[in-house]
């Protein structure tokens, strides 16, 4: 890297960069049990939160260049923010490493390719609902068609790395493609709330059946459910990946998609957006225009399992399943950067049945975070291994997960330690629906 464009990065280091932030971090130490990458590494101070600050702060000083090592450090943390429910400072982390990764993506130089390739799924795919509906509808054709049954028997995909190789393998059955969803939801009974349900781009294409799921609880527990048509993708894969101007963007889209809905609240059932979308104030502090907007929006964002515990739902609705032990997997945001980490063991503890037992380290990351597990294939089965590990300790018939990517991870977990006649891997809506349907059956047979 040349001193011009060196100068050029420790500058918007020290125009953009929270100083404050930066030295709040006491260099204690508390951050280092709880940082996958850090115990990975075999504790290399440079692949955990403390290092990395120090990174950043030392770039940001002029003390050290910001060469690839420094880029490679911080490409390697999974942003999974345990490091800051544990923090004595409060630090926030992941904002200094949102932050540091987009000063550093503004001035890399990138090939003709990869430029191509983030601008097709960044500014292309992902902000368009339509055109993700088109992909999501090429992968059922993959599925349904028999390419897929032909390029399994074939050895093709053999040309793809492991890792690829492994999550074609865990892909979940694609939906068919919904052209339109009704506007409103009834409450099934009194009405006892208004919500409105973001749906997510992914959730709302390879997971659409999860999102049906969703309003469907809903409904049974008492609310009214909207669902702005015009929303889009929260921007959480933007901001995480250096395109921090194209997640403020999507966040103004979704701010105005949902401000003219009068709601008690806006649901959502993925923790990645969910901690996101929460941070939207944050997002845009600058913006005169949308600051207040903003933080009127995320002070309403709830996930699905806190909602349902609220109105009692497990209490009023039969739940029960075949007798099963179950385990859960923390959506790494929902537990650390939203904090709802009691809700969803308070549910699965509520079904019939059901025998839940606590996964050791079921706060640790699973590695998936976001694409993490497709640009660092190494550390991300490291890690993955060690969960399931963890998770074969429990003899569980089920990984229960509250985000996509987390569902993903474990699916090829399973799928990679040979349990995948035993063992699966199931977002937390999708088991609860399991239970009430279940329930309603037993419930009807006993009578």
């Amino acid at each position: 890297m040349n001193s011009s464009k060196q100068t050029k990065i420790q500058q918007t280091f020290q125009q953009q960069m929270d100083e404050k932030e930066l030295l709040n971090c006491m260099r204690c130490g508390f951050c280092l049990p709880s940082c996958p990458t850090y115990i990975e590494s075999g504790q290399q101070e440079t692949h955990s939160p403390r290092g990395r600050i120090a990174l950043m702060k030392a770039v940001r000083d002029g003390v050290i260049e910001p060469d690839e090592d420094v880029e490679h450090s911080l490409n390697l943390c999974l942003g999974c923010r345990a490091c800051e429910p544990v923090c004595p400072s409060g630090v926030k982390y992941g904002r200094l490493l949102e932050d540091a990764r987009d000063i550093i993506q503004q001035h890399k130089k990138q090939s003709l390719p990869v430029k191509f390739v983030r601008r097709v799924v960044f500014k292309g795919l992902f902000p368009s609902q339509s055109r993700m509906r088109q992909a999501a509808g090429l992968l059922r054709f993959y599925q349904t068609s028999g390419l897929q049954t032909a390029a399994r028997k074939s050895g093709m995909l053999k040309v793809l790395p492991p890792h690829l190789q492994l999550m074609e393998e865990a892909l979940p059955k694609v939906p068919r493609q919904q052209k339109s969803r009704a506007l409103e939801y009834k409450a099934i009974g009194t009405a006892r709330k208004r919500v409105a349900f973001f749906t997510g781009c992914l959730m709302d294409t390879v997971f659409s059946s999860t999102n049906e799921a969703t309003i469907q609880l809903l409904q049974l527990a008492g609310c009214d459910v909207v669902v702005p048509p015009v929303q889009t993708c929260c921007g959480a894969l933007h901001g995480h990946s250096g395109e921090k101007e194209q997640a403020k963007e999507l966040a103004r889209r979704n701010i105005e998609a949902f401000e003219e809905i009068e709601a008690d609240a806006i649901v959502m059932n993925a923790g990645g957006c969910g901690a996101f979308l929460s941070d939207y104030d944050h997002l845009l502090k600058n913006d005169p225009s949308f600051q207040k907007r903003g933080e009127a929006f995320s002070q309403k964002i709830t996930d699905i399992s806190d909602i349902l515990v609220e109105l009692e739902f497990h209490g009023r609705t039969p739940l029960a399943l075949p007798e099963q032990v179950i385990t859960y997997q923390d959506s790494c945001h929902l537990r650390n950067g939203m904090g709802v980490q009691q809700a969803p063991r308070v549910l699965m503890k509520a079904i019939q049945g059901v025998s839940f037992k606590e996964m050791k380290d079921a706060d640790r990351c699973c590695g998936s975070a976001g694409i993490y597990n497709i640009l660092q294939p190494q550390m991300s089965m490291q890690i993955l291994d060690h969960k399931m590990t963890e998770a074969s300790q429990t003899a569980a018939a089920a990984i229960v997960t509250s985000n996509p990517g987390c569902q993903l991870q474990m699916a090829a977990g399973i799928k990679r330690s040979g349990q995948s006649n035993s063992m699966r891997a199931v977002h937390l809506v999708d088991l609860l629906l399991e239970a009430v349907q279940y329930g309603k059956e037993a419930s009807s047979t006993s009578s």
